[in-house]
């Protein structure tokens, strides 16, 4: 049996595949995540879902790879991850009021680099007007440093949300129904899910 790689050291993807009981490794690509300042966000999550695959897969060619990327934009605005509380601030306060978009590049690799399928899974979130205590309070836990936006849905901040248009699980970080649907199509790999 072929193995299935999740090329990410998101602790938020592992959780998602193992809800879903699929069996798999990790193996993080750790590849250069800048991009290219005309690139639309879009591109950018297909990019570097494709790279990251790319990367294990040329290490790992007889495994199925997964890359996935996902980013926070409001329109062409991209909330990349905050260095500091600062930038968190910033963000959270930019997000308050307004709708923003959650995009993920999902990519799935196979034996010698060929791409099996690759998608982009698009949510959208309407965030209340949050008020100065609130965003200080959850900038001041570990939470909004390692997340696009500085906010993580499955966490605290999940009160500043008002709405979701699109899958919960894209905006955690990899939308598992999309994913198991398309895999559900090739049959000669859904030994890979236990």
């Amino acid at each position: 049996m072929k193995k299935l790689i999740l090329a990410s050291s998101s602790p938020r993807r592992q959780q998602i595949l193992k809800m879903v009981k699929l069996n798999f490794d990790v193996i993080p690509s750790f590849i250069d995540e800048n991009y290219e300042k005309s690139l639309k966000p879009k591109q950018i999550v297909e990019d570097l879902s494709i790279k990251k695959a790319t990367t294990i897969s040329k290490k790992f060619p007889n495994s199925y790879v997964i890359g996935a990327d996902t980013i926070v934009c409001i329109k062409d605005k991209i909330l990349n991850k905050p260095k500091n509380q600062q930038e968190a601030y910033e963000m959270l306060s930019f997000l308050s009021n307004r709708k923003h978009i959650v995009l993920t590049g999902v990519c799935l690799i196979t034996e010698k680099n060929n791409i099996l399928f690759n998608f982009i899974e698009k949510s959208d979130v309407y965030f209340y007007k949050l008020d100065e205590k609130s965003i200080l309070d959850y900038i001041k836990t570990n939470s909004p440093y390692d997340k696009s936006g500085s906010y993580g849905i499955q966490d605290y901040s999940a009160c500043f949300v008002k709405k979701i248009d699109g899958c919960y699980y894209n905006i955690v970080g990899f939308p598992i129904s999309k994913f198991l649907n398309i895999l559900k199509t090739f049959p000669n790999i859904n030994s890979i899910i236990s």
